[in-house]
């Protein structure tokens, strides 16, 4: 399979994007400062979407992670804090980047014959899981929800899937060192439920465990 993860520089897209090449696919990494091997994307950027979309070249897309993402309001209060600012770099990421990312290369996805699009959302997009705080956060996750949901409709005609995941709880740098599982073990989960989407059930809301995720 030809796989491309963006934000594959660290976390859980740099272990996603290990396991699948050491499982021997072809994997295309972006970020926005590239090293290595990773092609430069700023996901909210539309030129750097054409350039990325240039370097690819022709080749189909099996499988499009869409795994870039900012959590900026960690630590910002209501009093004083969340400034428009960071609403509109939050989803210019959260959202528009994730769209934008399906869109430039939705020509290569067709191309794979029956591809798949997975978008890395988040429990804090559950409206019924609401316990405050963290708005920009939790409102770009229920975006990304949101478009996932309504493109597996529209792109359901074309025989591409379209699956929306929460990974767990992750030690990472977003997630910090109290997180309650290994980036190994999203990675590995994600993985399993990325190979078991289809048109059956596109549109899904799902844990990294396999757990039909609320709403």
């Amino acid at each position: 399979m030809h796989i491309v993860i963006t934000g594959a520089n660290r976390g859980i897209g740099k272990t996603l994007a290990d396991s699948y090449r050491a499982a021997g696919h072809r994997v295309t990494g972006t970020a926005r400062q590239p090293s290595g091997d990773l092609i430069a994307l700023d996901v909210s950027d539309p030129t750097a979407h054409h350039a990325m979309a240039h370097q690819i070249g022709d080749q189909p897309v099996d499988l499009l992670i869409c795994n870039a993402g900012v959590y900026p309001d960690k630590h910002e209060t209501l009093e004083d804090g969340y400034p428009a600012s960071m609403w509109a770099q939050a989803f210019a990421t959260n959202v528009t980047g994730v769209f934008l990312s399906i869109q430039t290369l939705l020509p290569r996805i067709k191309a794979a014959k029956a591809g798949k699009i997975a978008v890395i959302s988040s429990q804090m997009a559950s409206d019924t899981l609401a316990p405050g705080g963290s708005y920009i956060y939790r409102a770009s996750k229920a975006a990304a929800l949101n478009l996932g949901r309504n493109l597996s409709v529209d792109l359901a005609p074309e025989g591409i899937a379209v699956g929306i995941y929460h990974p767990g709880w992750v030690r990472t740098d977003m997630g910090g060192d109290a997180a309650a599982i290994s980036v190994e073990e999203a990675a590995e989960g994600l993985i399993a439920r990325f190979a078991e989407l289809d048109l059956a059930s596109t549109g899904c809301f799902r844990t990294y465990d396999g757990q039909d995720h609320v709403f």
